[in-house]
């Protein structure tokens, strides 16, 4: 299942981009892999406000989103799709810059990170299963 996790500052949350934000990230996923990937994409956001968030030692006053996105790693090594974290930095990107404008795009810091099978689970279980 793949999971985003954006940090950005509060304030650049106003309750009219959130809804545009999970849809972005979304298209984005299903860019590189299709339509199958869209019921599996969880978008969380979690909103710091700008003084609790600093770069280079002082309070930042530039919205600089940090995303992160878990998957499982094999999905990260499909037959055809080639080079998916590149395409997915790509995409992710262009889909803050979708949203916040073009300012953003060199503030965006994105994370793809691959669980190894057998690192996680759904209700108690082990996903995928290690006999699989």
């Amino acid at each position: 299942m793949p999971h985003f996790e954006v940090r950005i500052h509060e304030e650049e949350l106003n309750g009219k981009v959130e809804p545009k934000l999970v849809l972005a990230l979304t298209e984005a996923l299903v860019k590189v892999y299709g339509e199958q990937a869209r019921p599996m994409t969880v978008v969380e956001l979690f909103g710091i406000p700008r003084h609790r968030w600093g770069i280079g030692g002082v309070p930042a006053v530039v919205n600089a989103p940090i995303v992160s996105l878990n998957m499982r790693e094999a999905a990260l090594n499909l037959p055809g799709i080639d080079d998916a974290p590149t395409q997915l930095i790509t995409s992710v990107t262009d889909a803050m810059v979708e949203v916040f404008g073009e300012s953003v795009r060199r503030h965006v810091t994105v994370y793809v990170v691959g669980v190894p099978a057998g690192r996680s689970g759904v209700g108690g279980e082990v996903d995928p299963s290690p006999t699989n």
